[in-house]
């Protein structure tokens, strides 16, 4: 009689002791918060106008023309956990119909804690119908190792009207 009385009461004060795990940052899925709206960067300094000179040799081909753009609100960011590293999920809206070739392209920046995207976007040379929402929508994902976060705290990606940005718990 003695012997199952203890180990109900061991088994029940680890099953208490565990209630804590929700909160806890063992738990990987508490390692990135939700999403927030935040202002787009805003460069001065660049004229997107003038292009800037390279040297380039005598039989080197041109450089194909940049035709992306940032797509017109990032609306959605989520960022899950894999037992590699993390999927970082972007779900954004076009200013019009037609945007193709979606890409998460890495911005430079000087602080290591910050790991910044910008979401790009190609439309068509022709003119296309703006079209509803739903018809404007786009998604992309980008796969990052351990190594990739190893001292990341935020992750951002911009648009041209927004960003979103996730901080790590």
């Amino acid at each position: 009689m003695r012997k199952p009385l203890t180990l109900l009461l061991a088994g029940s004060i680890v099953l208490a002791g565990c209630g804590g795990w929700r909160d806890s940052r063992i738990n990987p899925s508490n390692w990135f918060g939700s999403s927030e709206v935040s202002e787009a960067p805003v460069s001065e300094d660049v004229n997107p106008l003038i292009p800037e000179k390279t040297g380039r040799g005598l039989f080197d081909k041109p450089e194909a023309e940049d035709r992306t753009v940032l797509v017109a609100e990032v609306s959605e960011l989520r960022i899950e956990r894999t037992p590699v590293g993390a999927i970082i999920y972007v779900t954004g809206v076009a200013s019009r119909q037609g945007a193709f070739d979606v890409e998460l392209r890495p911005v430079a920046n000087e602080d290591p804690s910050i790991l910044e995207y910008d979401f790009r976007v190609v439309y068509p040379e022709n003119a296309t119908p703006v079209g509803s929402e739903f018809t404007r929508t786009l998604r992309a994902a980008r796969s990052l190792t351990n190594e990739d976060l190893s001292g990341v705290r935020l992750i951002r990606v911009n648009g041209s009207s927004n960003a979103r940005e996730s901080r790590r718990r």
